[in-house]
């Protein structure tokens, strides 16, 4: 492939760059969509009736070792969809280290939450395992398994982070934020599936649109795309601006 020709193929996401080293690892960190899970985080804390900043500070610090860096480092060495030249063995001691971190903030969690977040660490660690390396049979690697993975799952965490009452109307709260961002995050997953495969398995679209008054539009890969990246752009701001209206009230609560 020609330099004319890697700068007219698509780019593997919208937020993808071209360049060098640094580059190349803003677009394997993901940032929009980073931003978005480790939200569901805050979200969950904020349900919390008190909030501990410093507790969340470390699960927030946690889960972007955990997603932001090692998930994300393994999705790309599982089959490079994002088309890098970060070499393997970078990308899985990355992954091991930031894992390994995550794991650590995780026990010191413990100490706060209590042994209860014994069984969300190791159900963590095996979610980024089994959802980016497509382990146990792609049984995790789905639509659903997306939505709990990293979109329920950090929410529940964040709030048994804070070491509420696990009864009550808080609770109830956060029992309903956590199927809510569940479903979320099975939107995005519908939107993104779409998206990823026009930038990165098609070769063309050809097509045209008729509408009943007989105008037509032609569709092209642009056009598909639009209304799909519109809408996941919208959400990966709106989603981190949620959190933040839920855990403002408590900086003079």
């Amino acid at each position: 492939m020609t330099d004319a020709d890697a700068r007219a193929e698509p780019m593997p996401a919208y937020y993808a760059r071209r360049g060098g080293r640094w580059a190349q690892w803003w677009t394997v960190l993901h940032p929009p969509y980073t931003a978005w899970h480790l939200s569901y985080v805050v979200i969950g804390a904020g349900l919390a009736p008190e909030v501990d900043w410093a507790e969340l500070g470390v699960t927030v610090l946690a889960f972007f070792l955990a997603v932001g860096v090692a998930a994300h480092a393994l999705d790309e060495v599982n089959d490079r969809p994002l088309r890098t030249t970060i070499p393997d063995r970078l990308l899985w001691a990355v992954a091991v280290v930031c894992l390994t971190g995550a794991v650590a903030l995780g026990a010191v969690t413990i100490s706060f939450a209590g042994p209860v977040l014994v069984v969300f660490v190791v159900l963590g660690v095996a979610l980024v395992l089994g959802y980016n390396l497509e382990l146990f049979g792609g049984l995790v690697h789905t639509d659903l398994g997306f939505a709990v993975a990293w979109g329920s799952f950090p929410v529940l965490v964040g709030f048994v982070a804070q070491a509420p009452p696990l009864t009550g109307s808080a609770a109830s709260g956060a029992a309903l934020a956590t199927v809510a961002a569940g479903a979320v995050s099975y939107a995005q997953r519908c939107l993104s599936t779409p998206a990823r495969d026009l930038r990165r398995r098609t070769a063309a679209v050809e097509g045209t649109l008729t509408r009943s008054d007989g105008s037509r539009r032609t569709l092209d890969q642009a056009a598909l795309l639009a209304p799909l990246e519109r809408t996941l752009r919208a959400l990966s701001w709106a989603v981190p601006l949620l959190a933040g209206a839920v855990v403002v009230p408590h900086l003079h609560g």
